[in-house]
């Protein structure tokens, strides 16, 4: 699985990396874990809100942080 957190280091993308990283452990997930902080890359993905998260190359999260719960589901699902 590769992840990609989109977003400048705001508190909301941090949390949302924290949130992320977690939910990976706790599922036992492989998955690549990467940071995206350069504001054309993150346009290029057509976000214009961040924190977003890009589960294998789709936008899945884009503007708000997810709940633990809702994070695990999405991730389980992908």
């Amino acid at each position: 699985m590769d992840i990609k957190i989109l977003g400048t280091g705001c508190k909301k993308c941090q949390q949302l990396e924290t949130l992320t990283r977690g939910a990976v452990a706790e599922l036992e997930l492989d998955a690549d874990i990467n940071k995206v902080t350069d504001p054309g890359e993150i346009a290029a993905w057509g976000v214009m809100a961040t924190p977003a998260l890009v589960v294998n190359d789709e936008v899945v999260i884009a503007g708000r942080v997810p709940t633990a719960q809702a994070l695990a589901a999405l991730l389980t699902n992908a």
